[in-house]
């Protein structure tokens, strides 16, 4: 019987990259999804006279808008000989997670957006402001949260899908919302937050609405949306000396980590709105305005996880994950 594969990758629009997709109409065992191919003259990610990329499926899960037997597809790209296209972040992170595979690392990613809707942010009236921050965080009561029918529609598609969702909140500001991914292990967690974004924006099209991951969508006194990231590896989830190492190692690698973060990092991590500076690093006990948050029972329990703060919400997950695993790993193999 005939089905429908949604087939989505990442594309080579820069300095934030976006999602692209497009149906194929399948007959066979999709355990066994072909490869496909695509105009990367018009993703930025070929010229016209060469103009053929590839598709290669790696993680699939049901469709929950389509229902039935349909699926939705995450695709790495690839050059038509087969090698990864230079826009491939995922295969980086794949590397990095198999060579690392013994200390078995999890993440937990906290990806946060803003609603729009006719040119400002859902919430907003027109030509002014609404009442300043405070009150819409985890808020309830129509004068305080925007947007809760699309982030429930959205949070069901997730849990239909089978995605490792773990929860949703409204954010700081109007029309401002959070859903975490995790904990999963890499490159899992990016695939599964790439198809969850995926279907945001998806579902957001049926309430008009749009979802951006710009992370100061409003300037001034309003907080910025980032994709704060809890990771740990097997030691750390047993042993608190070994969690101090992991933050320790994060240190002199600021700029590295702070370049695949996010394009705009510099807008939203000002030392202010419950961040650190972008170009320093410190970590510390309940601190939300270090750069690492140890959380408080982690400190109790004397063994967890890390929250790097950093990351921005438009950042790609397979780049973030890469560099934690990379740097972490690396200190403490």
């Amino acid at each position: 019987m005939a089905y429908k594969a949604e087939y989505i990758w990442v594309d080579g629009t820069a300095p934030t990259a976006k999602l692209r997709s497009k149906t194929r109409i399948m007959e066979d065992d999709k355990t066994d999804l072909p490869i496909w191919g695509f105009d990367g003259s018009s993703t930025n990610q070929a010229p016209g006279d060469k103009s053929d990329c590839v598709l290669q499926p790696v993680f699939q899960c049901p469709d929950p808008i389509r229902g039935g037997q349909n699926i939705l597809v995450m695709c790495e790209v690839l050059y038509i000989d087969m090698r990864p296209h230079e826009t491939n972040t995922r295969r980086r992170c794949a590397e990095a997670a198999e060579k690392f595979a013994a200390q078995e690392m999890w993440f937990g990613i906290e990806q946060e957006y803003t609603f729009f809707k006719e040119g400002r942010p859902y919430g907003f009236p027109f030509g002014g402001f609404p009442a300043p921050q405070g009150g819409y965080y985890c808020g309830v009561g129509a004068d305080e949260v925007y947007g809760r029918d699309v982030v429930e529609a959205h949070l069901d598609a997730c849990l239909a899908a089978g995605l490792h969702i773990s929860g949703i909140n409204a954010e700081v500001m109007p029309g401002q919302w959070e859903f975490q991914v995790g904990p999963v292990a890499a490159p899992q967690v990016a695939d599964e937050l790439w198809i969850a974004r995926w279907l945001l924006y998806r579902i957001g099209e049926d309430f008009e609405v749009s979802a951006t991951l710009d992370p100061k969508p409003v300037k001034g006194d309003w907080n910025g949306a980032g994709a704060h990231t809890n990771f740990s590896t097997k030691a750390m989830r047993e042993g608190y000396d070994a969690i101090i190492a992991a933050a320790e190692s994060l240190a002199p690698r600021v700029v590295e980590h702070v370049a695949l973060y996010g394009h705009g990092i510099e807008d939203r991590l000002t030392g202010q709105h419950e961040t650190a500076p972008f170009s320093e690093y410190s970590y510390g006990v309940s601190d939300r305005g270090a750069s690492v948050r140890i959380p408080w029972q982690v400190e109790v329990d004397q063994k967890g996880y890390l929250e790097d703060r950093r990351p921005n919400a438009n950042c790609d997950p397979y780049d973030v994950t890469y560099i934690i695993i990379d740097t972490v790993c690396t200190a403490l193999a």
